[in-house]
């Protein structure tokens, strides 16, 4: 098996991997029909073209025999920390326990930690248990959940962390004051990638147990709007973000 960067030609061969894994994966959570319209969506020809050729993304494809029978996708996210966020990690369902997911991972680490990012981040859902369990193994602390809606059900989405350095998690809160008088507490290490620049979660208390929204940070407006597809979009400046990916398949 070869591990290399992803190209255009392998478009097809990465839709193919993409949904034999979410069937896999979860089946037993939502039906095919749903999942289809996952991938459709998520991994529609133009989305990936776009991912391709932006050089802030890592997107390397596992080959064996000619094919595409796994891939990763990551992107440095630029902030008060300098992030590597792993969108989407698919195994084929034939080539699982093989350990491509855990070469596939060990690969983008390496590469964002060439990119200088401080700690590298990945989310799936509390239904794919071998996920989680993968993410353990390879070394990451489980630091955040939330619910998120996808398809009109609500689910539970887990967050693991790791960081690269020998200095422990660093957890960076800043206390701003809202136009109304409003304090709220912005989380620069709980961000999503945006077109111009990354959303910043947003508190309502240092702790960060009550959520307030988003911050953009392109214009450090608070005026977001978001939709139940998490489409998230700066009413200010237009930054934006597309609707969320769907966690993979890590093994």
């Amino acid at each position: 098996m070869d591990l290399r960067d992803a190209t255009t030609s392998d478009i097809e061969q990465i839709r193919t991997v993409a949904n034999g894994s979410m069937q896999a994966s979860y089946g037993h959570a939502m039906d095919e029909e749903t999942i289809a319209d996952a991938v459709e969506t998520w991994y529609d020809a133009d989305t990936l073209s776009d991912w391709l050729s932006d050089d802030a993304v890592v997107f390397v494809v596992a080959v064996d025999d000619g094919d595409v029978v796994g891939f990763i996708q990551s992107y440095v996210s630029e902030g008060r920390e300098t992030v590597g966020e792993i969108d989407w990690l698919h195994v084929s369902p034939d080539h699982r326990s093989e350990g491509v997911g855990s070469q596939l991972l060990k690969r983008a680490e390496q590469e964002l930690t060439n990119r200088g990012v401080d700690r590298i981040e990945g989310s799936v859902l509390a239904d794919n248990e071998a996920g989680a369990d993968f993410y353990a193994e390879q070394g990451y602390e489980r630091t955040d959940d939330r619910r998120i809606e996808i398809g009109g059900e609500s689910f539970e989405e887990q967050t693991y962390a790791k960081r690269l350095d020998a200095e422990g998690e660093r957890i960076v809160t800043e206390e701003r004051t809202l136009d109304d008088g409003e304090t709220v507490y912005v989380a620069y290490d709980e961000a999503v990638r945006g077109k111009e620049a990354p959303f910043y979660a947003v508190f309502l208390d240092p702790e960060r147990s009550e959520r307030y929204g988003w911050m953009c940070g392109e214009d450090e407006s608070f005026d977001i709007a978001m939709d139940t597809m998490e489409r998230i979009e700066c009413n200010t400046c237009g930054n934006r973000r597309k609707a969320a990916r769907w966690d993979a398949a890590y093994l």
